[in-house]
């Protein structure tokens, strides 16, 4: 099976061609430029025909509600013009599941991305005996949310977090709000995600749940700018 991938969850983002349950060609993009500026030329550097594509993927987030938009749309686009169905990621569980690539059955990945004014999207998963990029690989402690460091972890105190993987560009960031002491907490490379996000969507395609372009919806947690200014000014 072919898939495309498309991450634009951060700001620079990544691309990936998958198949037979392999990375063929994964590219991180360019920071430096907003996606939809760059986007064009870095699906095209694939050099993939869209028509051999079996399915289309997506991280549907949390991240950039315009670079959320932007790469919805991009796939969707793409997905009708080929006619093939689409599989929508979480930016969470991709992160978490290349975190726990070499872990135990039992072993605790906390997913943190980067949410800007000093928060993180959030998740907190628990390893799972199955294969690497199958659904039931991670099994979900604490859903998505949005906090800010100290906050999520007050949260989570009842889980025993203390020895779980922290993974992502948020927890990178935030390294020094991780309780100093006890036991290791260990904070997982940098990776782009879309050469995940294709290995998941395989799996999942395989399974008969890929669906069609119009289905993918964005994983926002946070409220957007606009909707909450327009509720405060509603208020009398």
């Amino acid at each position: 099976m072919r898939v495309m991938a498309l991450d634009t969850t951060s700001r620079a983002g990544s691309v990936a061609l998958v198949d037979d349950g392999g990375i063929v060609d994964e590219r991180t993009g360019d920071a430096s430029r907003a996606h939809g500026e760059r986007l064009p030329g870095e699906l095209a550097a694939l050099g993939v025909d869209w028509l051999s594509v079996d399915v289309f993927a997506v991280c549907a987030g949390p991240g950039s509600f315009t670079g959320l938009r932007i790469g919805i749309a991009t796939i969707q686009g793409l997905a009708f013009v080929a006619k093939r169905p689409v599989v929508g990621i979480s930016a969470l569980e991709a992160v978490a599941q290349l975190a726990g690539r070499d872990r135990a059955d039992g072993d605790t990945i906390a997913a943190w991305i980067d949410a800007q004014r000093g928060e993180v999207f959030s998740a907190l998963y628990r390893v799972a005996n199955a294969a690497v990029f199958a659904p039931e690989r991670l099994v979900e402690v604490e859903p998505p949310s949005v906090a800010s460091p100290s906050a999520t972890l007050a949260a989570w105190s009842r889980h025993g977090w203390r020895s779980a993987k922290f993974a992502g560009d948020g927890a990178v960031r935030y390294a020094a709000a991780l309780p100093a002491g006890g036991a290791i907490m260990q904070v997982a490379r940098l990776a782009p995600l879309a050469g995940a996000v294709g290995l998941m969507a395989a799996v999942r395609a395989a399974r008969g749940e890929a669906g069609p372009p119009d289905a993918v919806r964005p994983l926002y947690i946070r409220r957007p700018d606009a909707e909450l200014q327009r509720q405060r000014q509603a208020v009398p």
